[in-house]
């Protein structure tokens, strides 16, 4: 899928998402207050953090498609980055306060009407439905999106949820099942959401990927008869698909600089068939003394 044909199909889709999630948001958050469900107004917590998680992803995509400039020579490309950092570190923050609250009202269980929980739970379900799946395509290749796809897909399991419990309270009168099904939920947000919190902190961080074993990419540079060694070498991404390399390459011989632009064309060609390095950067030398440590 091309670069513009990608945010045009994301910015689309998370649109009609945020309008989807708004209206869930608005009726379970009635729904709870009217019924006393604390599972259907964790679930309304849950979808309001989908309608900010949502916007935040939707403006992140539009900012990362404008063009690089000169105080900018990297562009926004990493605001989908940060984006989908705050937005999973958001999700955590909002599952520990159910925790909190769901042992509260575990202890304190009252009455609830559960046809409330039961119809706001169903309509959630579909809602959320059909958004995962306006956004899935999108979700593989892009981290961005793919946090705002875990929110919408941990909906759907928690409404699930949300509406098992509500059935065993209207046949079983069991109400401390709502709180359990809040806890529940909070601690597959920080199952879900902790994952995407290290990758993204990894990108910024600008730890090597883990995709890639930098003693293969160092042995693929040294087959080229040219070189005697590479060292200081760092690779990172700067987004979720452009991986970097930079490093110093010794030669063997104190070569033209003709012929050294014909050694790193080949080792460009090499290191983006193997590895799927897009941009590299590489220091030519001969007989320097420097240290020729790998990773310096």
């Amino acid at each position: 899928m091309g670069e513009h044909h990608h945010h045009d199909v994301s910015g689309k889709n998370l649109f009609i998402t945020i309008i989807l999630n708004i209206i869930i948001t608005l009726s379970q958050i009635a729904g709870g207050i009217i019924s006393g469900s604390l599972a259907l107004l964790s679930d309304a917590m849950h979808n309001f953090s989908d309608v900010l998680a949502l916007l935040i992803a939707y403006a992140a995509n539009r900012l990362s498609a404008r063009p690089n400039s000169e105080s900018k020579t990297f562009g926004y490309k990493r605001a989908e980055i940060l984006a989908a950092l705050f937005n999973a570190s958001v999700l955590i923050g909002i599952a520990i306060f159910l925790i909190i609250e769901a042992f509260h009202k575990f202890y304190h269980p009252e009455p609830i009407n559960s046809i409330w929980v039961i119809g706001l739970g169903a309509l959630s379900i579909v809602l959320n439905a059909a958004s995962v799946l306006l956004i899935k395509d999108d979700s593989h290749d892009n981290m961005n999106i793919k946090a705002a796809y875990l929110h919408l897909l941990t909906d759907v399991m928690t409404s699930v949820a949300v509406v098992g419990g509500g059935v065993l309270m209207y046949y079983f009168g069991i109400f401390w099942i709502d709180p359990l099904i809040s806890a529940l939920i909070a601690v597959y947000l920080i199952w879900a959401s902790f994952g995407l919190v290290k990758e993204s902190s990894a990108v910024l961080m600008q730890f090597t990927p883990e995709e890639i074993d930098i003693e293969e990419v160092v042995h693929a540079i040294e087959e080229e008869p040219e070189i005697k060694d590479v060292h200081h070498i760092h690779i990172w991404k700067l987004d979720d698909k452009h991986i970097h390399l930079e490093a110093h390459l010794d030669f063997n011989e104190d070569v033209t600089l003709s012929r050294s632009n014909s050694v790193i064309d080949t080792l460009e060609k090499k290191l983006h068939d193997r590895f799927e390095i897009e941009h590299t950067t590489f220091q030519c030398e001969y007989e320097r003394k420097d240290k020729k440590e790998i990773i310096v």
